[in-house]
C-alpha cells in the first residue's frame, strides 16, 4: 500500500467518530433555573368590580347660589374656604323692584281691607233699615253681594302681599347648613342675574361626601348594597373604605355605564371633585387556593402552573381555574394545600427542568 493510499484509509476510519458528536447547540445543559414559588395555603379570594368615579357631596350637602332676580350684591362676608354654620349671612341683595312690589301689594291689601269694612257696615245698616221697612229686600242683596266680593279681593290681596313678602325675604341669604364655601364667584357692588349659570356662591358640607361611580351596566348585577368597597386615592398607597350606598335601578338602553353611589367609612381626606378607582367586592369564596394570574400558563384552551417539586425540578400541572381577579386567579382543580407553585421564572420553562429557588 502507498503512502497516499494508507492516509486515505486513515481518513475514512475516522470520519464516523467526527460524525458522532453533538453540535454544541445541542447538547444538553443541567445548570438549574432560578425561580420564585409559593407554598399554597386556604385563603378568602375576592372578586371585585372596579370603576371610575367622583368625589360628590350628598344630595343635600351641594347649594348653589344664585340671585332670585336681577340684583346688585351688597355683602358677600364669606371668602373661598371660610366655614359657616346655619343662619351665618351669605348674600344681601338689592333689588329695588321687589321693594315697590311689596309696598304694592301692601298698599293693595290695606285697600281691600278697608272696602270690607265699608260692605260689611253697609249690610248691618240695610238689614236695620230692612226691619224698618224703610230699605228695600234689593238693597240688602245689593249689599250682600258687595261684601262677598271684598271679601274674595282682599283673600287675593293678602295672598299677593305674603308671595311678594317671600320674594323679597330672597334678597338676604342664609346658610342652611354647616359646611365650606367652596365657590365664590363675585364680590360686593356686582351686578348679578338670575340665572343658573351666574353662580354667586357653592357651599359644601364636607362631613357628607360620596363617590359617584361609573360601573358598566353589564357588571351592576354583581353590585350588592353594603358591600365593602375600597377607594383608590391618587397618589396614595393607602385605600379609603367605604360601602355600596345606592345602585341605579333603570339604566338607560343606550348607556354604557349606570351611576352608583358609595359611602365613606368615615370622614375623607379628599374634595370634592377628586378622580378615584373603586374596587367593589362582588364575590368572596372562603377557604380558597390562589396563585398570581402571571402564575398561571395556557395552551389553547386548557390551563396550567408550574409545581416545585422535591426533586428539584418544575413538573408542568394541568388547573382549572375559577375567580379571576387583577391580581389572582383561584384554583379550583389540580392542586392542594401545601403545592409548591412557580411564580416567577415559569415562562419558558420546560417539563422537568431543574430549578433552584431564589430569595
Amino acid at each position: 500500500m502507498t503512502r497516499r493510499n494508507a492516509a486515505l484509509v486513515l481518513a475514512l476510519a475516522l470520519l464516523p467518530a467526527a460524525c458522532s458528536h453533538k453540535p454544541v447547540e445541542e447538547v444538553e445543559t443541567t445548570a438549574a433555573t432560578p425561580v420564585k414559588t409559593l407554598t399554597l395555603a386556604p385563603k378568602t379570594v375576592e372578586g371585585t368590580v372596579t370603576a371610575t368615579g367622583i368625589v360628590s357631596a350628598a344630595p343635600g350637602a351641594d347649594w348653589t347660589i344664585t340671585a332670585p332676580e336681577s340684583a346688585r350684591i351688597v355683602e358677600l362676608p364669606k371668602a373661598e374656604g371660610d366655614r359657616v354654620k346655619p343662619g351665618d349671612l351669605l348674600v344681601r341683595f338689592e333689588i329695588p323692584s321687589l321693594s315697590t312690589d311689596v309696598a304694592t301689594r301692601r298698599a293693595e291689601a290695606q285697600t281691600a281691607h278697608a272696602r270690607v269694612e265699608n260692605a260689611q257696615a253697609n249690610v248691618t245698616r240695610l238689614t236695620t233699615l230692612v226691619e224698618h221697612g224703610v230699605a228695600a229686600q234689593k238693597e240688602i242683596e245689593d249689599a250682600r253681594r258687595e261684601l262677598a266680593e271684598a271679601r274674595a279681593a282682599l283673600a287675593q290681596a293678602e295672598s299677593a302681599s305674603q308671595n311678594a313678602g317671600v320674594l323679597a325675604s330672597r334678597a338676604v341669604v342664609r346658610a342652611r347648613f354647616t359646611g365650606v364655601i367652596a365657590k365664590r364667584a363675585h364680590n360686593p357692588g356686582d351686578m348679578v342675574e338670575a340665572s343658573a349659570s351666574d353662580v354667586i356662591l357653592r357651599v359644601i358640607d364636607p362631613s357628607r361626601l360620596q363617590v359617584v361611580a361609573a360601573v358598566a351596566i353589564p357588571d351592576l348585577r354583581r353590585v350588592e348594597i353594603g358591600r365593602a368597597v375600597r377607594v383608590l386615592v391618587p397618589g396614595s398607597d393607602e385605600p379609603e373604605t367605604g360601602k355600596v350606598l345606592t345602585r341605579p335601578a333603570a339604566v338607560d338602553p343606550a348607556g354604557v355605564t349606570a351611576d352608583v353611589r358609595v359611602s365613606f367609612a368615615g370622614a375623607t381626606r379628599l374634595a370634592a371633585g377628586t378622580p378615584v378607582r373603586i374596587e367593589i367586592v362582588a364575590e368572596q369564596h372562603a377557604n380558597a387556593l390562589a396563585v398570581p394570574v402571571e402564575a398561571v400558563l395556557h395552551e389553547d384552551e386548557e390551563a396550567f402552573v408550574m409545581v416545585a417539586g422535591s426533586d428539584h425540578k418544575a413538573h408542568k400541572r394541568k388547573v382549572e381555574v375559577g375567580l379571576t381577579t387583577a391580581r389572582e386567579a383561584e384554583i379550583t382543580g389540580g392542586l392542594k394545600a401545601g403545592d409548591v407553585v412557580v411564580v416567577q421564572g415559569q415562562q419558558g420553562l420546560p417539563d422537568g427542568a431543574a430549578i433552584t429557588l431564589t430569595q
